[in-house]
């Protein structure tokens, strides 16, 4: 599991097990609700849900420290979820509403934290990768510790701007994770149809950067390989990259297939058999870190935080026409600098 890190990763101890399950639900019932209301039409615009790829946002985030940055994807509310992102603001910004994230102006795929180091979601296909090496970059040039992380699918892998991304990270040896979320589906595409390799890892031997392909539908598994990542970014031996191969339960937006049939049921069933709440769930019982009881208490008191989420996001107010434009273009600094 170290793959080419250099430090042994111990087992995670009881409070990593349960941390890791309460970020996993907490995203599988925030998505669950998003995509109700979406078919419900109480979401205006598209939304594009993380359920089934729950173990590695959640792996990943459990291995940050305070400092490191993510940046993330079209289909990130995972990624802030886990980053611990309110829910409030979170489903406010899904309905366009002023109390959201970007005050109801960004909606699903523009979501962001600053304050947790989540540099946003991004609309644009591979679009976080540059991002997310500028902060690297960052890192390096304040001589601090920090990491950045940036989540991408296995399609962005085919575009221009995660290739001369990932070359400068590895040229400068800058402090940058990269986690491809293989969900083996760019849209509608499979994803050997695109590609001429089994494992998209291969793409960072051509960069000189270490990787590793883990189960991504094991989110002990994912945590070991994003400390291992980590730490050795944080001994400045530069970028790595590791492959998450996971899947995704519903459609590439929505919920719904709208009558595009570009998945066989039978594969989808066979992916959801390997789902990794219920064999974390499976595990942490096995181990005694929780009992089914304490299980079903974390399932009970998250829904509650989502339901309440929702009735906060209802009752907020649309934004307001006339601050079209406040938010939207950066202003001079009162120093005039």
């Amino acid at each position: 599991m170290n793959g080419p890190f250099e430090e042994p990763i111990a087992e995670p101890s009881d409070e990593v097990l349960r941390d890791l399950h309460r970020r996993m639900v907490r995203i599988r019932l925030f998505e669950e609700a998003a995509g109700r209301l979406f078919e419900q039409a109480r979401i205006p615009g598209f939304i594009h849900l993380y359920v089934g790829q729950e173990a590695v946002a959640a792996g990943v985030c459990v291995a940050l420290q305070d400092g490191d940055q993510i940046s993330s994807t079209h289909r990130g509310h995972g990624h802030l979820v886990a980053r611990g992102g309110d829910l409030n603001q979170m489903m406010a910004e899904l309905m366009g509403k002023s109390t959201g994230y970007c005050n109801g102006k960004g909606g699903s795929m523009h979501i962001c934290d600053l304050d947790l180091n989540m540099l946003g979601a991004n609309g644009i296909v591979g679009g976080g990768v540059p991002i997310a090496v500028g902060a690297g970059f960052a890192n390096r040039y304040r001589g601090t510790d920090d990491v950045s992380v940036v989540f991408f699918g296995d399609g962005s892998t085919n575009i221009g701007a995660f290739h001369e991304a990932a070359n400068m990270a590895a040229a400068l040896k800058l402090p940058v994770v990269f986690i491809c979320e293989n969900n083996e589906y760019a849209e509608y595409t499979r994803r050997d149809r695109t590609m001429a390799i089994d494992e998209v890892a291969s793409r960072a031997v051509a960069y000189g950067m270490p990787s590793v392909v883990v189960d991504g539908m094991d989110a002990v598994a994912v945590w070991k390989a994003a400390l291992g990542a980590l730490q050795w970014a944080r001994k400045g031996n530069g970028p790595s990259f590791v492959e998450c191969k996971t899947y995704r339960y519903y459609n590439h937006h929505g919920v719904q297939t709208l009558g595009m049939k570009y998945r066989p049921d039978e594969e989808v069933e066979e992916w959801k058999a390997l789902d990794a709440i219920e064999r974390l769930e499976t595990r942490i019982v096995l181990e005694q870190a929780m009992t089914e009881g304490d299980v079903a208490a974390v399932r009970m008191s998250l829904g509650e935080e989502v339901q309440e989420a929702v009735a906060f996001g209802e009752s907020s107010p649309d934004p307001d026409p006339n601050e079209l434009l406040d938010h939207v273009y950066s202003e001079p600094r009162s120093d005039g600098q």
